[in-house]
């Protein structure tokens, strides 16, 4: 069997340019930041990104250039932290495409990729102007008088994702909320998961612990700390002096310093 565990360097290396990315987490919570600053320092570019709620990870590759695409229900750092101001920026300068979303029907998009089929049917969206921004289409009920809108299928490239712990197989614990991780597992082509601890532990003993079965993860990298400078259920808080550093930066090369000074590890 390949082995599973990879380095830093070996996991970006599996990232090409132009792929469809699904990031797990939500907002600054268990999202996989230290990968994502990874890929935008490596200079990947053209990345259509994945997810229902997106902040620090989104918008580091916005600030790298390394995005074309945002595919999401909300992108912003919420609370103090305020908006994503290098996502918006891309989008205003027309060099990022923001294909606006409902959390709902990124969860669908993901769902029909998994069920392989075309599309999700979902209600809920009659009103919004959701529905003619992204031309969303009806389809009628088979079985009674009801039309519904049809989410068009998301398949991402590679699913990213972090957790708390992994073993060698790709096995994951998740403590806290799931968010969407475990459906953007089933639905991306590929797993890449970076972890807080690779462990020995067997967890065939009790099967619930695992959130992310094995056999759909491909690569596996410890990162202690990796959901920086988010927040870690159980491991720790969010860095906000950190955030609000970042926010403050003009331009990538600032941000490269700011990285080195705080000598995060990638």
């Amino acid at each position: 069997m390949e082995e599973k565990i990879k380095s830093l360097e070996e996991a970006v290396d599996l990232i090409q340019d132009c792929s469809i990315l699904a990031l797990g987490g939500n907002l600054i919570h268990r999202s996989p930041a230290v990968l994502a600053m990874a890929l935008g320092l490596a200079g990947k570019k053209g990345l259509h990104l994945i997810k229902t709620a997106g902040a620090y990870d989104v918008d580091f590759l916005c600030a790298m250039g390394s995005v074309r695409a945002v595919e999401a229900g909300y992108i912003g750092y919420e609370n103090e932290f305020g908006l994503a101001d290098f996502y918006r920026k891309g989008v205003e300068e027309g060099r990022i495409e923001a294909l606006e979303q409902a959390c709902y029907t990124v969860i669908a998009g993901l769902r029909a990729a998994i069920a392989g089929v075309t599309f999700m049917p979902v209600v809920g969206l009659e009103g919004s102007d959701l529905v003619t921004a992204r031309g969303f289409k009806k389809v009628k009920d088979p079985y009674g008088e009801r039309d519904f809108y049809a989410i068009q299928a998301i398949t991402p490239d590679w699913t990213i994702l972090h957790v708390q712990k992994a073993d060698r197989e790709g096995n994951c614990v998740i403590n806290g909320p799931y968010y969407e991780d475990p459906i953007m597992a089933r639905a991306g082509k590929k797993v890449l998961v970076t972890a807080e601890e690779i462990v020995e532990e067997d967890f065939s003993d009790n099967p619930a612990l695992t959130a992310i079965p094995g056999f759909l993860v491909d690569a596996v990298v410890e990162i202690p700390r990796g959901a920086f400078p988010g927040t870690c259920a159980f491991y720790y808080g969010e860095d906000g002096d950190f955030i609000k550093k970042f926010k403050a930066c003009r331009s990538s090369e600032d941000i490269r310093k700011l990285v080195q000074e705080r000598e995060i590890s990638v």
